[in-house]
């Protein structure tokens, strides 16, 4: 295995878990989830683990993605924050 790649990747899905919980845009979180999963995703990949990286690809970058998206997207907002 390549580390560097492992380590990027792994630096990748840090930032993308903590700017998930740190960003106050909701719409912001729900891309940030998903854009997690995905890292998640390729790093199941280099694991080796191809099951556990197709469920997480479909479950949790893909369906859980559009599903946050679409609360969002029917939610209103009280304050201009």
């Amino acid at each position: 295995m390549i580390w560097q790649l492992d380590l990027l990747i792994l630096t990748l899905v840090v930032f993308c878990g903590i700017g998930a919980i740190m960003i106050r845009d909701l719409l912001g979180a729900a891309i940030l989830f998903g854009a997690y999963s995905f890292m998640m995703c390729l790093l199941w990949t280099i694991m080796g683990a191809v099951d556990v990286a197709f469920t997480e690809a479909s479950v949790g970058a893909g369906v859980s993605t559009v599903f946050f998206v679409a609360a969002v997207y029917h939610t209103t907002r009280r304050t201009k924050d």
